[in-house]
């Protein structure tokens, strides 16, 4: 199959979902089954990317191919020359690994959904979302440009608002869905000042393009700051759709959205598009721009996992995990563990969606009951539910012969390198710290869930499992969270062929920009390193901090793996002590721990102190100026209008007792010496005669002498 035909493929694949949308949105009232054929072209998506990837990894592993066209050609700009946007299509090895992820959980969702959505009163209309939904994931994943990606980036910001509103009736939920948009709109403002940042020197958006500019020497306006400001911006983006503190609140309470939804946006493929954007943008990013991202990824992923300690609704003990996780992934992107990143993402999609899915059904069992303490004893009545969620519970605590354990235990080797080159220890401290609380809050969930007496007798005589619809993808999810998927060696995922189907993008930063911070370090330790990666006479050959990196990562992987699996061992043995063998009561360690506890439970009460000083002063200054708008403005309104009628009365009087007075009066008096002279104007010669003759003598006597 030829390059052309594979990019055929991809374009089939990215619209596929949204023809679904238009069919079962237009006709899915009238017709009750029509949600099957979104159903079945989701279904051929995910065929189609199946052998979209054999053909791109067997034929074309190392290539990479892109094609373009032009969307808006501005013609000659002035101080530019010829300007036009192109929009285009790249395939590389992440690509296909994405597109097979997007569609197998889109896919697993909607055949879920069937049996979970049963009865629902827009159930068509759910569909429908759910194609549109997929299609803007696909086509981030296959965007070959910055122009691109930020299109379908707010296709899926819509389509989420969509989703996880979807029951719009409940005030928890239209709040939810505002909530998501709007935290997601603040960081795409950063993500789109970046892009501009990058097109306005560069003239372009495609990724390539971009690259080979700043592989040329050309950084943004002559400057390393403002390339490393560029990265940074562009990263905003991922702040916001892959849940980082600041932007976190959303995700958790994104879980009032149907749990099929959940396990499509929290698993695989909303938040999974920030670290993609990483993912895409790390050749461009600068040491200070990556370390920045370390630290953003760091901060997340202890404070989630603080959070989820004491949670007690069983969807947001997944929320709070996944944002965790996404920080994990983000913090490995920042410290340069490039491919584990990348690993920990596809693994952590399949695992977390076997668990949302997972949590669904139990949800569903029970009723729509959410709270873990009203649960308990599950396992006897959802035996494949309760197999197939601890093997993913065992995945996410980094248990050896899972998929967790070979992507965590890989990151954190990364994080403990990057800390042996920079002496930043404290991030690899946060992270075998995090997977220590990751084994034991999610042991916690399990044990409440399933294990023990059931809490709720009712609810329990009723539970039961769930039909094959539902429990078919929780097997499938659970197959795909075993090592042997990924590598035939438990212990060395860079033996396995899916950790060689990655390739870390060659950086194009220059080299003092990219790692001058971690010279002033690394320095220390190049001279013990040259005899191992040059051989015992290279003592002074020159050494890259990649060479340096790769090799610290090699020296420090096995005491990591055994370090994160002893976490691991006493985060669940922690479990099962306080909720399986009650040898510590959790309710009196909370109480003896009570400031620590109302931390946790409320969140570190991020949200109360984002509603004092955003929502709430944002409501004073609206007040304030309701108050002003209505007292000053309506006010000099109001005043004007009192002086201009006042100013008209005086004007109307003076008009009409004045101006008009002095008319009337003219008029009176023409009017009374008419009528006087028309009494001597009578006609008559001889009157005449004796009004000459009398006033000719009135005249002589006037006139005569003394």
């Amino acid at each position: 199959m030829s390059e052309s035909n594979l990019i055929s493929l991809a374009v089939t694949i990215l619209f596929l979902p949204l023809i679904g949308f238009f069919i079962v949105l237009l006709f899915g009232k009238r017709f009750k089954q029509l949600y099957k054929f979104e159903v079945g072209i989701i279904t051929v998506a995910l065929l189609l990317s199946i052998f979209t990837g054999v053909v791109k990894l067997t034929n074309y592993f190392n290539n990479i191919i892109i094609t373009q066209f032009t969307w808006i050609d501005l013609g000659n700009v002035p101080s530019i020359g010829h300007l036009s946007i192109n929009l285009g299509i790249m395939i590389d090895n992440i690509t296909v690994i994405m597109l097979f992820v997007v569609t197998l959980i889109s896919t697993l969702v909607h055949y879920f959904s069937i049996a979970y959505m049963e009865g629902d009163a827009r159930f068509s209309r759910y569909f429908a979302y759910l194609g549109i939904f997929t299609f803007s994931m696909l086509g981030i994943v296959i965007a070959d440009n910055l122009l691109m990606i930020y299109i379908f980036w707010e296709l899926v910001g819509l389509s989420s608002y969509l989703l996880i509103g979807f029951w719009y009736e409940k005030k928890s939920a239209s709040d939810a869905s505002m909530k998501a948009f709007l935290a997601n709109r603040i960081g795409d403002i950063g993500m789109f000042i970046g892009i501009l940042i990058l097109f306005t020197n560069y003239h372009t958006f495609s990724f390539q393009d971009i690259f080979q500019n700043i592989a040329n020497g050309v950084v943004p306006f002559g400057s390393n700051g403002w390339l490393t400001a560029a990265g940074i911006l562009v990263f905003m983006g991922a702040v916001g759709k892959s849940a980082q503190v600041p932007l976190h609140i959303w995700l958790p309470d994104a879980m009032e959205g149907p749990t099929p939804v959940s396990a499509l946006i929290h698993a695989a493929t909303m938040v999974a598009a920030g670290v993609y954007l990483v993912a895409r943008i790390f050749a461009l990013l600068t040491a200070d721009a990556m370390l920045v991202i370390a630290v953003v990824g760091t901060v997340t992923s202890i404070f989630a996992a603080t959070i989820a300690l004491t949670q007690n609704d069983i969807k947001k003990v997944l929320a709070y995990s996944t944002v965790s996780q996404l920080g994990y992934m983000i913090m490995a992107l920042g410290v340069g563990a490039y491919k584990f990143a990348f690993f920990h993402l596809v693994t952590h999609a399949f695992f977390k969606g076997l668990m949302f899915l997972g949590s669904g059904s139990v949800i569903h069992s029970m009723h729509h009951e959410q709270d873990m303490r009203q649960m308990g004893g599950l396992k006897k009545k959802m035996p494949i539910t309760y197999i197939t969620f601890l093997i993913g519970t065992l995945a996410i605590s980094g248990v050896p012969l899972t998929s967790g354990f070979l992507s965590k235990d890989g990151l954190l080797a990364g994080t403990w390198a990057f800390a042996d080159l920079t002496g930043h220890y404290l991030i690899p401290i946060i992270g075998f710290t995090v997977a220590l609380m990751t084994a034991f809050y999610m042991f916690r969930l399990v044990l409440m869930t399933f294990h023990g007496e059931p809490r709720n007798q009712h609810k329990f005589d009723n539970a039961h499992e769930s039909p094959k619809l539902m429990t078919i993808p929780l097997i499938i999810l659970a197959a795909l969270s075993i090592f042997i998927f990924y590598t035939p060696n438990p212990v060395a995922p860079s033996e396995g062929w899916f950790f060689n189907w990655i390739k870390t993008p060659q950086s194009v930063v220059p080299e003092e920009a990219r790692f001058d911070f971690m010279k002033s370090d690394a320095h220390k330790v190049e001279g013990s390193l040259n005899k191992d990666v040059h051989g015992s006479g290279s003592e002074n050959a020159a050494i890259t901090y990649s060479e340096m990196y790769e090799h610290a990562m090699h020296k420090v992987h096995y005491p990591a793996m055994i370090i994160s699996v002893i976490f691991a061992v006493l985060g669940i043995l922690l479990a099962f002590l306080m909720y399986e063998w009650k040898k510590i009561d959790p309710d009196k360690l909370a109480e003896k721990l009570k400031p620590l506890y109302n931390l946790s439970y409320h969140k570190w009460y991020i949200d109360e102190i984002y509603s004092f000083l955003f929502v709430e002063r944002l409501l004073d200054l609206s007040r304030f100026i309701s108050w002003f708008d209505a007292t000053v403005v309506d006010g000099i309104v109001n005043y004007s209008a009192t002086l201009t009628r006042g100013i008209a009365n005086i004007t109307g009087w003076f008009d009409t007792y004045i101006v008009d007075g002095l008319v009337n009066f003219t008029a009176f008096i023409s009017g009374f010496v008419g009528l006087s002279l028309r009494k001597i104007q009578t006609g008559k010669v001889q009157t005449y005669i004796v009004y000459v003759v009398f006033s000719v003598i009135i005249i002589l006597l006037i006139l005569r002498p003394f």
